[in-house]
């Protein structure tokens, strides 16, 4: 009989330390099964924070884009840039020619002609209603 208590012993205190590890088994899978869905629960506010950074990007571009092409649009006619470019090089020609007359050192230059200032009779409204 001593035999089947000591047997008996045995098996419950091997009963205890396969209840104890079970619990403790349990235990970590809930803490991993916790960290896992916080680790899901954070990765999927990065994707979502990602996702809303790259449409504001997105869009940022798309607005770069636009006002580049508008740019375009706004640049002048190559024609206009000729005549533009010939004028100033016309005027860099010219210019020494006129040099000593804008400096007052000089009349006007062969073969341009002065042009002759006239008086305008300019009225005011005011000036009338003061007389």
């Amino acid at each position: 009989m001593s035999s089947y208590l000591a047997q008996e012993v045995h098996l419950a205190r091997r009963h205890k330390e396969i209840l104890s590890q079970r619990s403790e088994l349990l235990q970590q899978m809930e803490t991993y099964l916790g960290d896992k869905k916080t680790k899901k629960t954070w990765q999927t506010q990065a994707a979502d924070a990602a996702r809303k950074r790259n449409a504001a990007l997105l869009n940022d571009i798309e607005a770069a884009e636009k006002k580049l092409q508008e740019r375009v649009y706004l640049l002048p006619h190559p024609d206009t840039v000729k005549l533009e470019t010939l004028y100033w090089a016309s005027i860099k020609e010219s210019l020494p020619k006129w040099e000593q007359f804008l400096l007052g050192r000089a009349e006007v230059p062969i073969g341009f002609t002065k042009m002759k200032t006239t008086k305008l009779n300019i009225s005011y409204p005011e000036e009338d209603s003061q007389k």
